[in-house]
């Protein structure tokens, strides 16, 4: 009878667990699937169309853009703050480098300097003013975004400006391979940095420790301010980065260019946070999360929805992103 028991103890336990492991890999890898599904169901419906490789190429070489600003979020969101302005520096860098190069004739290396360098100056004002005024970053960021589109519309006149230098287009639009704009495969670069400097490295794993609890951080030995700092910067820098790519893609700039990207970045970026590393931000859960993401819309838009469901579609998926990667942090934080 006592070693029944113990048998049936045995496998009440490995039960368990290996229930748990299933939940686990469903969490890892569901939004995949989902990505899966999502293409499966839209290539039933206009397979001729939806499943075409010009489709495809469209829908991952247009979207380096929103990637790499992304990417430029989940490092201030994994050590605990926001970046609210990363659209503006998208938006001020590409203008930069389209008012620069045509109107001033700068020469499109210069003129790409100028911009990232602006954008870092960005970065470090946004920091600065966090940690010596110690304002929460959801407000010092948004109201530097507003400045920065303010100072946009002032340098370039509100004008809208092309004939952006064809080198720049070629760099990143033009040329392809396997049939895909090397804009995707700059994005692809930018994500496994992140994901290497994320899972490999004492700075990566201080973001995360600061973004778990900055006392105890502090507690640590960690200099919290630091690595809050540098998070920032690097936000805005790939935010100019962004902008940079931004211009390649269209061959010009506008004024409000980088608006639009602010709100699916979010969303990705904490539907991101649900798989891959689940409750962490993560390089190639957002990765996943983009393209899951547009190719909804893409689907939509080759059915003929009309296009004030963008809006609806990502708003609603920010909601749900962020009430499940809530879920998922706090389950996380439980089974620790």
């Amino acid at each position: 009878m006592t070693s029944a028991k113990r048998e049936d103890a045995n496998r009440a336990a490995q039960g368990p667990g290996k229930g748990q492991a299933w939940i686990d890999r469903g969490e890892r890898y569901g939004l995949i699937v989902a990505w899966l599904a999502v293409i499966a169901i839209f290539g039933a419906m206009r397979p001729d169309v939806f499943l075409s490789w010009a489709n495809f190429s469209t829908i991952f070489g247009s979207q380096a853009v929103l990637v790499v600003v992304t990417l430029s979020l989940i490092i201030p969101l994994t050590a605990g703050d926001y970046d609210l302005s990363v659209a503006s520096v998208l938006t001020t860098s590409s203008m930069l480098v389209a008012v620069l190069n045509v109107t001033h004739g700068w020469p499109i290396e210069a003129a790409i300097l100028a911009a990232l360098l602006v954008a870092l100056l960005v970065g470090t004002a946004n920091a600065a003013i966090i940690l010596y005024f110690r304002i929460h970053s959801l407000i010092v960021t948004l109201g530097m975004g507003t400045f920065m589109h303010g100072v946009t519309l002032w340098f370039s006149d509100s004008q809208t400006i092309s004939g952006i230098d064809l080198t720049l287009v070629t760099a990143v639009i033009a040329t392809r391979l396997f049939g895909i704009p090397l804009a995707f495969y700059y994005a692809l670069i930018v994500a496994l940095v992140i994901w290497y400097v994320f899972g490999h490295t004492a700075v990566g794993q201080r973001l995360l420790f600061v973004g778990r609890g900055r006392e105890v951080a502090r507690l640590s030995g960690i200099k919290v301010d630091r690595v809050r700092f540098g998070a920032l910067v690097a936000s805005a820098g790939l935010g100019g980065l962004a902008g940079v790519l931004y211009a390649g893609t269209t061959g010009a700039a506008d004024p409000s260019s980088g608006m639009t990207y602010l709100l699916p970045a979010f969303a990705a970026a904490f539907l991101g946070a649900t798989s891959i590393v689940p409750g962490r931000f993560n390089a190639i859960g957002s990765v996943v999360a983009v393209y899951f993401l547009v190719t909804g819309i893409t689907g939509l838009s080759i059915l003929g929805v009309s296009t004030y469901v963008q809006d609806l579609f990502y708003g609603a998926a920010l909601i749900v992103a962020v009430a499940l990667s809530q879920l998922v942090r706090g389950r996380e934080e439980r089974l620790t």
